[in-house]
């Protein structure tokens, strides 16, 4: 476990970032291993169309990840007032909310699965692969449920060190079952899909039977499962907001990935392009997802100590480490772009890429810079926007992503009709402008009037020990 009230902020967010950066990475690898290996044993249109379904997941695994990680806070901020009994019943709570976010979820994801191909305009040359894919993978939610919960929760009490160990456990199995799967049992990328499902839940299995173990004070007891309205309320009121903000942006990556379909035509080798070039990218930037997982854990812990002051020291370690992630993000995917792209695209076997290659290969490259030129905008948005979130202001991120989505649409319906492929990398820049704009102003605005009151001597905003029923 880690406090993160007490210390310097500068060593606790780097401390407590960089293994789940690593950890980040490795989920990134495994992800990726599934594209890598359908592009290089089966063809180029199965890599586009496992790959383009990339927002779609966004959107349905976005949303629980988003109640899963809104869950984590509420235990971070019980951990933070020193409440081990608000621990465990916020812990149980979690448990119940998942299974009953699982059921329904799946419920809806998988018949959707083929409507949200089709209203993408996905190239009928990657659809069933797409659709194959996206069918495995939903019917498997409960076990990305499953692990995402336990990490939370390990991470809300300061450990982010356990989660990682079995990430890594949990990519190098999966690139395994990948080619057993995939290449052994001649499952091609209906394999890539499983391998990933049951990595998952391997590695939130070891997460569960290590948390129990290691420590026993926040071992649910059967009374910790009873439910409480006002509780779950608690966990829904910081989860869906956070859920919601996920969904909302993955709306406007949908219709960046429509955009970007309907220019396949006339644009060959566009979509393989974007594809190839996305998974580089999420490798870069996950930098920023890692320090927004560190900002919401330590704004968490302090809220719940009454520490508003650490709060806002923390937002400023937050952007130095954002300046540093985004120079090394930049120089990263442009420096390192040749050799990467290579893993992704093979040729030989078949598929548009045989006969667009070197066009492909200009594509990834022009997107990159355009993605990787702005990282210091995405940066700012995970360390203003997990820090409201750790305070308990999900609302305000959530509207934050409607602002990001509407300036991901406007971009694509506008931009791209005036300059094609160009205004598909210019969409996600501008979307992450207009939330840094909603974020800076909002998040200053409540810093200001948390001082007032301050000065004033009257209760502050939210900066006070949570009352144990809370």
């Amino acid at each position: 476990m880690k406090d993160l009230t007490k210390g310097n902020p500068f060593r606790l967010i780097l401390w407590f970032a960089f293994p789940i950066l690593i950890g980040n990475v490795f989920q990134q690898l495994y992800n990726m291993a599934d594209t890598i290996i359908v592009g290089n044993t089966v063809n180029s249109d199965a890599f586009s169309g496992v790959g383009s379904t990339g927002p779609i997941t966004f959107l349905i695994l976005g949303f629980v990840n988003g109640l899963t990680g809104g869950f984590s806070v509420r235990v971070s901020q019980r951990f933070g007032a020193g409440d081990e009994a608000g621990v465990r019943r916020a812990i149980g709570m979690s448990y119940l909310l998942c299974v009953i976010m699982t059921v329904v979820v799946t419920a809806a994801a998988v018949p959707l699965s083929g409507p949200l191909l089709r209203l993408m305009n996905t190239p009928v040359q990657y659809y069933d692969y797409a659709y194959a894919y996206l069918l495995v993978i939903f019917c498997g939610m409960g076990a990305t449920v499953f692990y995402n919960i336990l990490a939370g929760i390990l991470r809300a009490i300061g450990d982010s060190r356990t989660p990682l160990l079995f990430l890594i456990f949990a990519a190098c199995l999966n690139v395994g079952l990948d080619f057993a799967f995939i290449v052994g049992f001649k499952m091609y990328y209906h394999g890539a899909a499983v391998a990933t499902v049951v990595s998952q839940l391997i590695s939130g299995l070891l997460c569960f039977v290590y948390m129990n173990k290691r420590y026993p004070q926040f071992r649910v007891h059967r009374s910790d499962f009873a439910w409480d309205w006002k509780l779950a309320g608690g966990h829904v009121a910081v989860g869906l907001p956070m859920a919601l903000q996920f969904s909302i942006t993955a709306i406007g990556c949908i219709v960046q990935q429509t955009a970007l379909n309907s220019l396949n035509a006339t644009v060959p080798g566009v979509v393989t392009a974007y594809t190839a070039a996305s998974k580089i990218d999420n490798i870069a930037s996950q930098t920023f997802a890692a320090l927004g997982t560190a900002m919401a854990m330590y704004a968490g812990q302090n809220y719940g100590a009454g520490r508003m002051d650490r709060v806002r020291k923390g937002v400023l370690v937050g952007m130095v480490y954002t300046a540093v992630g985004a120079a090394i993000g930049f120089a990263f995917c442009i420096g390192l772009y040749d050799p990467l792209i290579g893993l992704f695209l093979n040729q030989e076997n078949g598929g548009d890429l045989a006969l667009y290659y070197n066009d492909v290969l200009a594509y990834g490259k022009q997107f990159l810079y355009f993605q990787s030129g702005c990282y210091l905008l995405l940066g700012t948005i995970f360390v203003y926007r997990n820090a409201l979130q750790g305070i308990g202001k999900s609302t305000i991120t959530m509207l934050a992503g409607v602002t990001e989505v509407i300036g991901r649409v406007i971009t694509a319906f506008v931009f791209v009709d005036l300059w094609g492929f160009t205004g598909v990398c210019l969409s996600n820049p501008m979307a992450w402008l207009a939330a840094d704009i909603f974020l800076l102003v909002t998040y200053y605005v409540l810093m200001h009037a948390k001082k007032k009151r301050d000065n004033k001597g009257r209760p502050d905003m939210g900066g006070r020990p949570l009352a144990a029923g809370a």
